[in-house]
Parts: C-alpha cells; structure tokens; sequence
C-alpha cells in the first residue's frame, strides 16, 4: 500500500480518523472529506488509487458521487461504506460500479484486508491489459486494448470501465456460455453470491450502445437458463 493514493469521504470523524491512521501507517498518502459537496469535487478533478465512499453524506451520497466517477473518470477502484441494514444500496453500488463494500460497524482489520485485495484485483486486471493482445478484432467490432478504446462498424462506442471490460471478456470469449457468477469472478474479481443481477444491469447497458434492438439482443446473447454469450455471427460485416 506503498504511495498509494487514497481518498476517503466519510462524515464520521471517528470512523475517518481511524481509517485514516491504519492506512497512513501501511504507507498510504490519505486524505479526506466529511462531505459530499468537497468530496465529489476532489474525485473528479484528482487522481486516485482508491475511493472509500460512506453511502450517507451531508451533500452527494456516496451512490451519486460513485455514478459521477464512473461516469467521467478513467477507472479507479471504489469501495463503498454502509450503516443500513438492507441491502438495496449495496446492490445499486455495484450495479453503479463499486468494486467492494463493507457493513458498518466493521472490524477494520476486514477492512484493511478487503483493501488490501482491491489492490491485488486491480494489479492483476492491468497485468491482464498489459499482457492481452493490443487489439482485438471480432467482424465488426474492434478493441484496442492499448487505448482502452472499443469501436462497432467504425463508430466509437462510448464505454463505462466495467462495460469495457465485460465486452473485452466477451470478445476473448466467442461463443462461450458464461453464467452470471462466472462473469462476477471473471470481469468483477470476486463473487458475491446472490449478486448476479448486477451482471444483468451491466449486460442491459452495455446491450443498450452496442445493439440495434436492445430489446431483442444479437450480439450478446441470453442463453436461457444458463448465462450469456457473444454471437460471432452476429458481428460478421
């Protein structure tokens, strides 16, 4: 955790305080906001190693600050804080592009591992693009991996990072049956079981810039009962 740089927007000052000094003595340059309105500001116009969001914020929620990240930022891994019970806001997280979240009250050693495992995830992702062909090329779809740019019959396609990345899978993978849990661990890093339909949400977007008819999907397949697929023959020019 040498240097990295991590931001932490939580308006509990003890929860903060706390946070901030475990992860200043791992090596971590930290810094942090107590609410939403300073916070969004230094995601959006700073670079991060990591974000720790607290879901409830006097401002932007940490949920509007994760969708702002996802949405106008290059990919920064997220981890997202939660004192409610149910589990309606952990799974709009992930389905906005969280990596990770913890319960609140929390044993800051899980904490810290789960940190600690973020890192590994993402360090491994990028040694995966580093290693990957440049670019990939399936008939009308084409993938520069170099770029982190994807385009379909020569128009760019405007991608989240996970959408991205989800597509990449699928493309590295024609005509394979994927199950939801088996993109969770492959496009994800982890599993979260009874989280498949964060699976669902990212397929339905993703299906949204890349196909014709979104609501009849050729390119990426439900294969019923199973999972999803990439059409080769859905892409041929």
């Amino acid at each position: 955790m040498e240097n990295k740089r991590i931001l932490i927007i939580e308006d509990q000052e003890e929860i903060a305080l706390l946070l901030k000094l475990h992860l200043t003595d791992l090596g971590a340059q930290v810094t942090h906001s107590a609410s939403g309105t300073e916070g969004i500001k230094l995601a959006l116009n700073e670079e991060w190693d990591l974000m720790i969001l607290d879901i409830q914020l006097p401002g932007p929620s940490g949920l509007e600050i994760c969708r702002e990240v996802r949405k106008n930022c290059a990919y920064v891994p997220i981890l997202l804080l939660t004192s409610r019970s149910t589990e309606l806001d952990r799974v709009l997280g992930l389905d906005l592009g969280a990596d990770d979240y913890i319960t609140k009250p929390f044993s800051i050693m899980e904490l810290i591992a789960r940190i600690k495992a973020t890192f590994r995830r993402d360090s491994a992702l990028r040694t995966k693009a580093e290693t990957d062909p440049e670019r990939l090329n399936i008939g009308l779809l084409e993938i520069d991996n170099k770029r982190h740019k994807a385009a379909l019959a020569g128009k760019s396609l405007e991608l989240t990072a996970r959408e991205y990345q989800l597509l990449t899978f699928f493309a590295q993978h024609p005509g394979r049956v994927f199950k939801r849990s088996e993109l969770l661990d492959n496009v994800w890093g982890y599993g979260h079981d009874g989280y498949e339909h964060t699976v669902n949400s990212h397929i339905n977007r993703l299906r949204a810039k890349i196909e014709s008819d979104p609501n009849n999907p050729e390119i990426i397949a439900t294969v019923w009962g199973v999972g999803y697929k990439l059409e080769k023959e859905a892409l041929s020019a």
